[in-house]
This record gives structure tokens, C-alpha cells and sequence, in this order.
């Protein structure tokens, strides 16, 4: 068995781990460990004390997968409940969907009893406030919200602040290769964005015959290059992890702009090995892994690439 997770899953990590060596399926495990990520306020870029878009409103994604059957659930944009993980789950398990956005989140949300909440602590609102006078003119001040979002959510946000999210990827006591993400997104993002997190190939894809990959950071570029699902497909066309990880960041390191700086790639195949690549960032990246005999999950550092 092994769990492998990125440096913010540290409030949930052992309690996946702890369910995956007591037997547990492995995506049930994957949820309840980034349930307790979502809870916590010290994770700011997801649930509970992320990061709001351009109105200061909370919209939050989340996905699953099942590498056995090659289901998935999604949501995205989904406001005022605490766990989208969860509701992730259920769209996978209750409808014959595959994701659901916005509005129509929120309402499957309250029908399979979702915890409902506010995930906008008051740290985030001030920050967010702050950042916002930054970025506007008096009048716009007095006119907001009522002013254009477009350059608003272009100029007050800093390339910098957090755009991170949570992944958990597993093979369990069965083989089982399952992947689960949860995410509020890019702050001051503009309403409605959705990111690589609820995009199944772009920001996670699991196949159990091949394995599992899951990205951080700027998901516009995972999109464009629907790097999760390239990391499989590289393994299914023979290549070995490492080998498929390389590639997929020489798709990225095609992309002529955006933010590839500090995207990071977490995969595991199907013998067992894992690979952790950050892109274009020399600060000090880690991730979480647990692995069958090891007492407890251990942080350890991603590798870095430099590739402009």
C-alpha cells in the first residue's frame, strides 16, 4: 500500500494513512483524511479559511476517482458547505454524473445532507479587503461591487499568494488506485473559475492499472496540457514513472505563458514508487508519504526542476 500526499494534507495524513493500513477502501480513506484538511484554518487554500474570489465570496471544487472503475465525482464552485470533498463523493456514488457546478452543486448538496457552513474566516475577509483597495481607485471603491471584475481580479492578484491544493493519491489493501483533491481555488479569483482540481485528467486522474497522478499550483496550466491524465497515459504507453513524469513537464515547459512556476506533479505507479516534481521554483516544495511498514507518514522533498 502507499499514500502519497502534498505538503498541505498534514492535519489529515495520518488518519488516511491509519484507515488504509486498518483495510479501508481507499478512496473512503482518501476523503476522511482531506475532510480533516478541510476543517482546518491553517490550510489556506482550501475549505474552511481559503482564500475568496473577486467578490470575496467562497467558491470551493473538489473530485474524486476510482482507479477500478474509472469513476469519478466533481464539484465546482460550490458555495456554503464544508466539506466538497464529501459531496464529491456523492456525486460519484449517487448520480449518473460525472460533475456539478455552481448552483446546481449547492442544491445536491443539501439533498444528501451535506454539512452546510461559512468558509470565510475573518482573516481571509480582511486580507482579501485589503488587497482589493490595493488594486482600485476611491471610486471604485465606493462603486464595488459594481465595477469591472475583469482587471480587478487580473491586478490584485499577486502571482505569489497561495494557489495550492490539497491531493491525496492511494493504492490500497485491493490494488486499488484511487485519487481525491479539494481546493478554494486561486485567490481573488474571478467568479465562477473553475480550476484543474474538478477537471478529472487535468488536475488528478487514477487508473489502477497504471496509476495515479494529482498537480498543485497554477491549474490553468495543468488544464492546457491535461497533465494528470498525461502522467497515466505516459505509464499505459510503457514509459516508467520517472519517465512519464519528465515528459509531462516538457509538455508544460511547451506552454509560451502563464504561471508554470511552482506547478508540482505527485504520482505513484502500480508497483509502488512514487515521484514528486516541482516546476520552476527553487523554495524548499514537500510532500507527504506513507507507505506498508512505515509507523507514520514522513515529510520528505519534492525534486526541482528548472527548466527556464
Amino acid at each position: 500500500m502507499i499514500l502519497l500526499a502534498n505538503s498541505e494534507a498534514y492535519p489529515g495524513i495520518e488518519a488516511s494513512a491509519r484507515r488504509l493500513q486498518a483495510g479501508e477502501e481507499g478512496l473512503r480513506a482518501l476523503v476522511e483524511g482531506i475532510k480533516l484538511v478541510e476543517l482546518d484554518p491553517r490550510v489556506r487554500t482550501v475549505g474552511y479559511g481559503g482564500w475568496p474570489n473577486v467578490l470575496g465570496e467562497m467558491e470551493l471544487d473538489a473530485s474524486v476517482m476510482d482507479g477500478d472503475s474509472l469513476r469519478t465525482g466533481a464539484v465546482g464552485a460550490l458555495k456554503g458547505y464544508i466539506h466538497p470533498i464529501e459531496v464529491a463523493y456523492k456525486v460519484m456514488t449517487d448520480l449518473n454524473h460525472e460533475i456539478l457546478v455552481g448552483e446546481g452543486a449547492a442544491i445536491f448538496a443539501n439533498e444528501v445532507n451535506a454539512v452546510a457552513g461559512n468558509n470565510l474566516i475573518e482573516d481571509s475577509k480582511q486580507v482579501w479587503w485589503e488587497k482589493l483597495e490595493q488594486a482600485m481607485t476611491p471610486e471604485q471603491q465606493a462603486a464595488f461591487p459594481n465595477v469591472p471584475l475583469a482587471p480587478l481580479s487580473n491586478n490584485a492578484t499577486d502571482p505569489e499568494r497561495v494557489r495550492d491544493t490539497t491531493v491525496f493519491l492511494s493504492s490500497d489493501i485491493n490494488r486499488k488506485i484511487t485519487a481525491a483533491t479539494s481546493t478554494s481555488g486561486w485567490a481573488w479569483k474571478y467568479p465562477g473559475r473553475l480550476g484543474d482540481s474538478p477537471i478529472i485528467g487535468a488536475g488528478s486522474y487514477a487508473d489502477s492499472r497504471y496509476g495515479a497522478c494529482a498537480c498543485t499550483h497554477t491549474g490553468e496550466m495543468s488544464i492546457r496540457c491535461s497533465t494528470a491524465h498525461a502522467v497515466v497515459l505516459y505509464m499505459k504507453m510503457g514509459m516508467t514513472l520517472d519517465e512519464a513524469v519528465y515528459e509531462a513537464i516538457r509538455d508544460l515547459d511547451y506552454l509560451k505563458d502563464g504561471y508554470t512556476e511552482g506547478v508540482t506533479i505527485h504520482a505513484i505507479d502500480c508497483h509502488g514508487n512514487h515521484k514528486v516534481v516541482s516546476l520552476n521554483c527553487p523554495g524548499n516544495i514537500t510532500y507527504w508519504l506513507w507507505q506498508t511498514g512505515m509507523d507514520k507518514p514522513e515529510e520528505r522533498q519534492a525534486e526541482v526542476i528548472m527548466t527556464k
